[in-house]
């Protein structure tokens, strides 16, 4: 019997320190081996504001729709280019009027992981050139009181941050279950913390790095965002009534610096994501 018990007491001790080293080494391993979530940013949606019948604002020489087409065929270039794994869509590469619902579209059909709409601001007191006289960026991020406009969006293109079997996991939805609208609530916050996030990234590289002057991240209810349903951040590249300003967008260095501080945030933002 006494013999018995000192096996059982050594069988246990030896299954104790067995355990301990597998927990270790699990340790270990998670210590070293980087968490996945899952989830690949790989889409970029790039949308140039204006266009056709609608030319935006004005400038002395130049209107916006060209300006952006330029900035954003950049865009494109340098991301198709420069960072590898990047898928980028245009919601339009020509003199071409898209309706603001069908950008949103064409971005949600491609299950965009991230929208930029480039945009050139204006000023109210017109193109002659004056004193302190407005200039610089502006990041637009879509409305915390108006984010029910984007429920139906997110509703349908939640597979973006979820499961490959989402949809058939969630086809049934019924907007009145609590589960579901706890659901959809965080992916709605999700976007919405995550485009402030890009736009402050985007205030930082146009400002810390470039030295251009900026309004900072504000949320408005600007339409072309209202029914993205990924983050997504508006970029007012400056002040094309103001002449020296107006030169600047036009110009190649200009264009090119614009370009490559979106292109930084954006391998910034991947980062910060956790997804590069």
């Amino acid at each position: 019997m006494r013999g018995f018990k000192k096996f059982f007491s050594v069988a246990i001790i030896s299954l104790g320190l067995c355990l301990w080293c597998c927990f270790s080494l699990r340790a270990q391993q998670r210590d070293t081996i980087p968490a996945t979530s899952g989830f690949r940013f790989k889409t970029v949606i790039i949308d140039a504001g204006h266009g056709g019948k609608d030319p935006g604002a004005r400038g002395s020489y130049s209107v916006e729709k060209n300006v952006t087409l330029a900035i954003a065929k950049k865009l494109k270039l340098y991301i198709d280019t420069g960072m590898k794994g990047i898928t980028t869509l245009m919601t339009r590469t020509d003199d071409t009027f898209i309706p603001l619902n069908q950008r949103s579209n064409i971005a949600n059909q491609a299950h965009g992981n991230l929208f930029v709409s480039i945009h050139c601001n204006s000023s109210p007191e017109g193109n002659a050139a004056s004193a302190h006289k407005r200039k610089g960026v502006l990041l637009l991020v879509y409305g915390f009181h108006r984010l029910k406009e984007q429920e139906e969006a997110v509703r349908e293109n939640a597979s973006i941050f979820q499961e490959k079997d989402y949809k058939q996991n969630y086809e049934s939805y019924d907007e009145t279950d609590p589960s579901n609208a706890i659901i959809l609530n965080a992916y709605i916050q999700k976007y919405r913390k995550q485009s402030i996030l890009f736009g402050d990234l985007l205030n930082a590289e146009f400002t810390d790095f470039d030295g251009r002057p900026s309004e900072g991240v504000k949320e408005q209810g600007v339409l072309v965002l209202a029914h993205s349903a990924m983050p997504a951040v508006l970029i007012e590249t400056g002040f094309i009534n103001n002449p020296e300003e107006e030169d600047y967008l036009n110009s190649p260095g200009g264009q090119d610096a614009i370009v490559k501080s979106i292109v930084t945030a954006i391998n910034n933002y991947r980062k910060a994501i956790g997804s590069l």
